[in-house]
């Protein structure tokens, strides 16, 4: 595993809060970051669809997104991963060869330090949750806001990342709302979308972070 608060200067990272926006279709209201982010460089795109059962159907979903990145469950991903011992190589090619990594969902989730702020049920249980550590803190994709009216008595998204924060006093957790993303370029981080992020620091009040945040002092930690 790497080492958090390694520096890496040539790591390029995507990581997307959802693949699917209401109105639009796999990966659309993200196209043009993609694009970018690729820059016309990139001839070959591997797409690690272990976050489904159905990795064929996935796979096709995704090469038709592309022709025209992964979500799922993010203990399901983890998992596979674990199981086909691909987390060392996912990290040297990312972290010392510059491979550019897109993440959406489950695969901004594994891309941090662990899989703990997932909204996922356990469908399966992996052998650690730790996760490929390409960025140190974590990540809480689809962070969603307590609704006024909302009758539903259960634990919002902010107390339950406060539970974690019982447990875990070193790791910041980003909520990236939906249609958010966060741009990872060596020692850089830059908030994209249209949306505030909200900031989780133990022991500190929420911090929301208007879109074109600069978050490079994640990365030193």
């Amino acid at each position: 595993m790497a080492a958090p608060g390694v520096t890496h200067n040539v790591r390029k990272l995507l990581l997307i809060s959802n693949s699917t926006l209401h109105g639009s279709g796999y990966l659309e209201h993200c196209h043009d970051q993609i694009k970018k982010f690729l820059a016309d460089k990139v001839k070959t795109v591997l797409f690690v669809p272990y976050a489904l059962d159905d990795r064929d159907g996935y796979a096709a979903k995704a090469k038709e997104a592309f022709g025209n990145m992964g979500g799922g469950n993010t203990f399901r991903l983890l998992t596979t991963l674990y199981s086909e011992k691909i987390i060392p190589e996912i990290q040297k090619r990312v972290l010392e060869d510059g491979i550019p990594y897109i993440g959406s969902s489950a695969g901004t989730n594994v891309a941090t330090i662990s899989i703990n702020t997932t909204n996922d049920m356990p469908i399966v249980h992996p052998p650690s949750f730790d996760a490929l550590k390409l960025v140190p803190f974590n990540i809480n994709p689809h962070y969603m806001d307590p609704s006024p009216n909302n009758t539903h008595m259960g634990e919002t998204r902010e107390q339950r990342i406060k539970q974690y924060h019982e447990y875990e006093t070193s790791w910041p957790v980003l909520g990236l709302r939906e249609g958010s993303m966060l741009l990872v370029e060596g020692d850089k981080a830059t908030l994209l979308g249209p949306h505030y992020a909200r900031l989780f620091v133990r022991n500190e009040k929420p911090v929301e972070n208007k879109p074109g945040t600069d978050f490079s002092h994640l990365l030193a930690l």
